[in-house]
């Protein structure tokens, strides 16, 4: 019951915040930084200024999202598959308590930096609806594209239209 509660304000305040301005294509990201996850506590603060000329895929999710179960791995293949083309993913965490993230980052790692968000300041930033969502940012920190939710094979279009931003941008 003690951390049902913490969820249910998170539902509620991503619900408020996806009322004022939720980010959609062509849309510059904001400025953001925070606590890498699996840095010691107040230490390693990701910036997003070290994104600049990137492609770059914002995913926010939570350890008791199901559709995360599958977003987290198949992202981290992407991650691996284009890293050295220029392609970057930062993950977002909203959890209301650090452990259940880590708990599930222990089963399912990635090689992408992860900011913890206690709290749950970025979500609203982004205009957030609903776990898990994203934004594909091209080189100049502009939203090419919002993605919501994530099931199998999802991950073939993303492939896709990653892609075409790292192509188009590099020429």
């Amino acid at each position: 019951m003690n951390r049902i509660l913490p969820s249910l304000t998170l539902v509620a305040a991503l619900t408020v915040s996806a009322m004022s301005h939720a980010l959609t294509a062509g849309d510059k990201a904001p400025y953001f930084r925070g606590p890498l996850i699996t840095a010691p506590a107040n230490a390693e603060l990701f910036d997003s200024q070290s994104l600049k000329g990137k492609v770059v895929y914002i995913d926010f999710w939570a350890s008791w999202c199901g559709p995360c179960r599958v977003s987290l791995p198949a992202l981290n293949t992407l991650y691996q598959e284009f890293s050295e083309q220029g392609f970057h993913v930062v993950a977002i965490n909203v959890d209301s308590y650090r452990d259940d993230a880590l708990s599930f980052l222990k089963e399912r790692p990635v090689d992408y930096p992860v900011i913890y968000d206690a709290g749950q300041k970025l979500p609203g930033e982004f205009g957030v609806k609903g776990m898990p969502t994203a934004f594909l940012l091209d080189r100049s920190g502009t939203v090419h594209h919002v993605h919501e939710g994530f099931r199998p094979g999802d991950e073939q279009a993303l492939r896709g239209a990653i892609t075409k931003l790292l192509k188009e941008e590099a020429q």
